[in-house]
């Protein structure tokens, strides 16, 4: 029974990569949710996917009596390792059976590629940017995952660790009752904000109306997201590349802007919680997945956020708070019950302590293993 670890290079084995988690998941764990797979195999064609231009990447299976046991991805970031000034690889797309054996020897081809390419140490699971899944789920398994997030069963984490790797860094992931009411201090910097007149909230009601703004958000990302790990700036490329894949998927209702003088200085993003219909629908879109995950958005309790930032200059000023107690109203308006607030740093106490002043609860945790090479 002796394992093989061999690079994923022809159509074939490609496709073996793409679904190798749906056949080790999907009947064993109702947690798990597919990917989308469209836009999975366009994450992995360097003709659709901007960033394979700043990145290099190889695909590993693991074989075993000539059944698939395993996949990882190798990265490294040349764009984030020039301006951190680092050597640094990335693995993701990490699935493996039960086995110490096959997680071992995975991740002994992920370290050795780019040990070849000059990287001092390895950090994963990540995607190529912040904008792809990041972390390993360490807590909360007993929940579905969320979109843009990675689910892998209570025994993956300790695989890594056996192979030698500590932990990086983690990210929490809260929970937070929207049936009870906002703190009353929310309400009165919301209306204080609003009374001055030099902060306008931006609300929208279609799709259509997003599109002049889409990009400005993305470009704040860039300095927004510049000081959380591993960040990777986006060019104009992709930005309008992200744009418009993003503009498909947004409810408008759950996107806030905060304007000054017409410049957008704050933003944050939401999303009704598909996850439901995209595992009913098994990933696939057509001919009639579509409709199945569309129709989860629209009865799903539990909002997703995905995205939010706020200018350096104006931070401090309560625009958090204005997005935030509009958020609230929109989302029991829709009948939502909960939100959930996606990954935020553990060492991000503002942030934390916003989400637990607003009742929330930590119920997931994501972790970034490192190993020096």
């Amino acid at each position: 029974m002796s394992i093989q670890i061999r690079e994923a290079r022809t159509a074939k084995e490609r496709r073996q990569f793409i679904f190798f988690p749906e056949k080790l998941y999907e009947k064993r764990y109702l947690q798990w949710v597919h990917p989308i797979y469209v836009s999975e195999r366009e994450f992995f064609n360097p003709g659709k996917n901007h960033s394979w231009k700043f990145c290099d990447g190889v695909l590993f299976l693991a074989w075993r009596d000539g059944k698939t046991v395993g996949r990882i991805m190798a990265m490294i970031n040349h764009k984030v390792n020039r301006v951190n000034n680092e050597a640094t690889g990335r693995f993701g797309f990490f699935d493996c059976v039960n086995d110490r054996e096959v997680a071992a020897r995975l991740l002994n081809a992920a370290e050795e590629w780019v040990k070849k390419r000059g990287c001092s140490r390895i950090v994963g699971p990540l995607g190529f940017t912040d904008l792809d899944c990041e972390g390993m789920l360490v807590e909360g398994f007993e929940h579905r995952a969320t979109i843009t997030t990675w689910w892998h069963p209570p025994y993956t984490p300790s695989l890594i660790e056996e192979a030698g790797y500590r932990k990086e860094i983690d990210w929490v992931t809260y929970l937070v009752d929207v049936t009870s009411f906002l703190p009353e201090v929310y309400l009165k910097i919301t209306d204080r904000i609003k009374k001055r007149g030099e902060y306008v909230l931006v609300e929208y009601s279609k799709r259509s109306q997003l599109k002049t703004v889409i990009e400005p958000i993305f470009k704040l990302i860039n300095e927004t997201f510049g000081e959380l790990y591993g960040f990777s700036p986006l060019d104009d490329d992709e930005i309008r590349k992200i744009a418009a894949d993003y503009i498909v998927i947004i409810d408008p209702r759950f996107v806030k802007v905060v304007s000054i003088g017409g410049k957008v200085v704050a933003f944050t993003i939401g999303i009704p919680d598909m996850t439901k219909g995209i595992r009913a629908a098994r990933g696939r879109l057509f001919p009639f997945g579509i409709f199945k995950i569309l129709n989860a958005g629209k009865r799903t309790r539990q909002l997703d956020m995905l995205l939010g930032g706020i200018a350096k200059e104006h931070r401090g000023k309560g625009l958090d708070v204005l997005m935030a107690t509009s958020i609230f109203r929109n989302a029991i308006e829709a009948g939502m019950t909960h939100i959930d607030s996606h990954h935020e740093l553990e060492d991000n106490l503002k942030v934390r302590a916003e989400m637990e002043r607003l009742g929330g609860k930590t119920y997931k945790r994501y972790r970034v293993f490192a190993k020096e090479l």
